[in-house]
């Protein structure tokens, strides 16, 4: 058994996991339950495509324009033209996230030695 008072320390921490967990892992269940029984084509699932694929773009628009952190003192301009060759190295190996990823990083860092 813990010494005295300690499980009144560890009880906010205690309920902010089981809570965590509770809010997350139902959505991820409804998921798996429902998720075999929509059709590819409904309506709803574009929508709920739609809607992912704009959060996406959204955080990644946040990264490049209003960076925080070390990514802040890099220009702008070297920021967008970094996503540009990435997305550019993407398409240009058949769609593959590998290639784009890392054709962005090098140039990224490659572009911040330069001005350093």
């Amino acid at each position: 058994m813990p010494p005295d008072g300690t499980l009144d320390l560890l009880w906010p921490y205690i309920y902010i996991a089981i809570a965590g967990w509770l809010a997350t892992d139902m959505w991820r269940w409804l998921g798996v339950l429902l998720g075999s029984r929509i059709s590819e084509d409904s309506v709803a699932l574009i929508w709920v495509r739609s809607v992912a694929t704009a959060l996406v773009a959204a955080v990644v628009a946040r990264l490049i324009l209003y960076p925080a952190g070390s990514l802040e003192a890099t220009p702008v301009m070297l920021r967008v033209v970094a996503v540009i060759v990435g997305f550019l190295a993407f398409l240009g190996a058949r769609k593959n996230i590998f290639a784009g990823i890392v054709s962005a990083e090098v140039i990224l860092v490659a572009g911040i030695i330069y001005l350093q």
